[in-house]
């Protein structure tokens, strides 16, 4: 066997071999460009020279990009592991340098390769699945951006709509803007348009929201002249399109994956935590060895802290953090309609737990639910869990 530690960084990628006796065997820097991967590639083909390629045990920090696409592509063994593992590695001086990281990730290889997961590439649809909802996740970091430069906007010439719902970027509002841009436009739209309106993004109060709303944008208010109602509703749509857009490639492509009923299925994942759950789980049912493993990789388990007499559980530090507070975010969802799971959270406050700690406790149950419906194809079922644990509740008693 060959360990190759790869050190990733933007525009150039250090690559240093070594053999199963710690031996280094060479080394090189290449660019961040096609002639540089093909350069690596042919690299770590002189290395092995007659050998299979699975010899070549390939060790990186990364686990998307074009560096790791090219590996694969090529054929080589992927290895992803922590940047915590190999900082435990470094040498007391603290010396850091991109050769020596890549000799520290070869080490790490060379060490613990039965420990260490091999990576197999997603499938075409939760690939695109994970990047769009990756993309969409920094769109919503940037949503407060925008949607201070919408209400900015709105109070330039259409300041009555900022009072007419509770959250200016909740669906129904953004539809509102979209189909009424205008305080003209509103003021033509009849009460039953509006509560049609409503009713099509399922607003929970639309007859009532709707006549309120009629009464609003009847009442005398400030209004702007003709070329700023003109150039800012533009604006404005152009705010709620950018918004908007990722929700619509991101349901489209989740409803088209086999695996959706069983996401769907899932209480208040709705459609935003649902795609979120599919494009980080995946659809490799070889992925992970149990539920167990998912659940390290979640973070919702949690780790042993011992130093002499002192022993105390905390939360894992190492995990795959968009996955982690996608479950953190669905298991809080939960308590609001599964009594159990509102029961299981009200337990672990009363036993002087933060809600932190109890909504990850929470999600740790979770996660062995999914993992045991994703793993059979099943969708989820409030009466068939409960039955089940019922079934493990008298044994234990």
């Amino acid at each position: 066997m060959w360990y190759a530690g790869i050190d990733w960084a933007n525009d150039h990628h250090d690559a240093l071999v070594i053999d199963e006796k710690g031996h280094q065997v060479g080394s090189l820097r290449i660019d961040h460009s096609p002639s540089g991967l093909s350069k690596l590639n042919t690299f770590l083909e002189q290395v092995i020279g007659s050998q299979p390629k699975d010899q070549m045990a390939c060790i990186i920090e990364i686990t998307h990009g074009l560096l790791l696409a090219a590996l694969l592509e090529a054929g080589w063994p992927v290895y992803p592991v922590n940047p915590r593992t190999v900082d435990r590695r470094r040498s007391a001086s603290g010396a850091k340098t991109d050769t020596i990281d890549a000799y520290l990730l070869a080490k790490t290889g060379r060490a613990d390769l039965a420990d260490l997961r091999r990576l197999t590439p997603d499938s075409e649809k939760v690939a695109e699945l994970k990047l769009l909802t990756r993309d969409q996740d920094s769109l919503i970091q940037m949503q407060t951006r925008l949607v201070n430069q919408l209400t900015a906007c709105l109070k330039a010439y259409y300041p009555v709509a900022l009072d007419l719902f509770g959250k200016l970027q909740q669906k129904s509002t953004l539809l509102f803007l979209q189909t009424y841009p205008t305080p003209q436009a509103a003021q033509a739209a009849s009460c039953e348009q509006i509560q049609q309106l409503l009713q099509s993004c399922r607003h929970p109060q639309a007859k009532a929201v709707a006549s309120s709303i009629v009464e609003q944008v009847h009442q005398a208010h400030l209004q702007a002249d003709a070329v700023t109602i003109r150039t800012k509703s533009r604006l404005t749509l152009a705010l709620i399109e950018q918004i908007a857009h990722y929700d619509k490639e991101i349901d489209t492509l989740f409803l088209t994956h086999e695996d959706h009923e069983i996401f769907e299925s899932l209480p208040r994942a709705g459609q935003r935590l649902a795609p979120r759950l599919l494009a980080k789980i995946g659809d490799d049912r070889t992925r992970y060895q149990d539920a167990s493993s998912l659940q390290a990789l979640a973070g919702t388990s949690p780790v042993l802290f011992q130093s002499g007499m002192h022993a105390k559980a905390h939360r894992r530090l190492g995990c795959i953090k968009p996955l982690r507070n996608a479950l953190h975010q669905f298991a809080w969802q939960t308590t609001q309609s599964e009594p159990w799971a509102r029961d299981y959270y009200q337990r672990k406050r009363a036993e002087g737990k933060s809600h932190t700690v109890a909504v990850r406790a929470l999600a740790n149950v979770w996660v062995r639910i999914i993992f045991a419906i994703w793993f059979r194809h099943l969708t989820y079922e409030t009466a068939t869990f409960e039955h089940a644990q019922q079934q493990h509740a008298r044994p234990a008693a």
